[in-house]
């Protein structure tokens, strides 16, 4: 039933995309250089908002984020796809697999809308979970970061500290060496090192810092040390951080999909049936970028929007071209 506060429409697109990031506008790119009617729906909440630019992107390293998407809106508009503004607050399908999907679209200010769809490609990201230190979250993206392959270089050579979340910060430490010579392990009671992890530190020059973490420190809008909950302040000029991750993607809860554990342990995930084309379990259903893969980088989240694209534009193609023989036959068994 058709919430009263909400807007129908009988207009049943190709596709919506779920997500105006790297990976749902390079989706949609695909499929309106397809001649797909293809719809964008975004709420402008980027994950990378903080950063100053995005990194390893070939011909955009250092683009700010929100240019990288003024770009990218203009292209897919330009290919003849739309873009509309406001949060995904539902999606639900009928019973018959031939229905379209109905997306619930939320804008404050208005009513509630409806837009229909025969496919979607969900490429809604995730949310980092930051742990509880006093300045961190301010800081976040710019000297407080996350991948060394996305800041690494921007970062390099100063006194690197590494916050422990989890065990995994060990992983952290070790390659976060590979731009600085000075690292710094904060264990912040997240875990305990064993004689084999103790000695790799040693080796590659790590200190070693233990207790639990208090605040970060800034000055002239740089960070400029850790401060521990005994008091004691280390000095550092950048912070890495592994925050626990969590996919946004609620909405597709009726769908029957449901976040899982990333396999790699760093949070929650979308899973896909087929990694390469982004396929879900649903039939009609594509995931791209950070909700199914978290670590990706920009460039491979838009990379995967590309495949799915793809994928999606043939699994179209596929079932017109079934309902054109059905059609066909039809006609052929009319006619004698």
């Amino acid at each position: 039933m058709t919430n009263q506060n909400t807007r129908p429409t009988d207009e049943v697109h190709d596709v919506v995309v779920i997500g105006g990031g790297a990976a749902g506008l390079s989706g949609a790119l695909s499929l309106a250089r397809a001649r797909r009617d293809v719809l964008v729906v975004d709420d402008d909440r980027p994950r990378n908002a903080p950063a100053e630019g995005v990194h390893a992107f070939l011909t955009r390293d250092g683009v700010a984020p929100r240019e990288l998407t003024r770009l990218g809106r203009a292209e897919v508009e330009a290919h003849g796809g739309a873009i509309t503004s406001g949060t995904v607050t539902g999606v639900h399908r009928d019973d018959d697999p031939d229905a379209p999907f109905v997306v619930t679209v939320t804008t404050p200010g208005t009513d509630d809308r409806e837009v229909r769809a025969r496919r979607l490609l969900v490429t809604s990201g995730l949310v980092d979970e930051l742990p509880a230190v006093d300045g961190l979250a301010e800081r976040w993206g710019r000297d407080v970061v996350h991948c060394p392959y996305c800041h690494g270089w921007e970062v390099r050579d100063r006194v690197i500290g590494v916050l422990a979340t989890s065990p995994f910060a060990m992983h952290q430490a070790l390659l976060f060496g590979q731009w600085s010579r000075d690292i710094v392990l904060f264990t912040n009671d997240s875990f305990t090192l064993d004689d084999e992890q103790a000695e790799q530190l040693r080796a590659r020059g790590v200190t070693v810092v233990d207790g639990p973490v208090a605040r970060v420190r800034a000055e002239d809008d740089a960070l400029t040390g850790v401060t521990l909950v005994d008091g004691r302040t280390v000095e550092v000029g950048a912070l890495a951080v592994v925050a626990r991750v969590r996919s946004r993607a609620g909405f597709v809860a009726d769908l029957g999909l449901e976040a899982t554990e990333h396999p790699a342990g760093v949070g929650t995930h979308l899973a896909t049936v087929e990694p390469f084309t982004g396929r879900s379990a649903v039939p009609g259903v594509w995931l791209a970028g950070n909700v199914t893969e978290p670590m990706a980088q920009v460039v491979a989240a838009a990379a995967a929007g590309t495949m799915a694209g793809a994928a999606i534009n043939m699994d179209l193609i596929t079932a017109e071209v079934a309902a054109s023989v059905a059609a066909l036959r039809a006609g052929e068994r009319i006619d004698a």
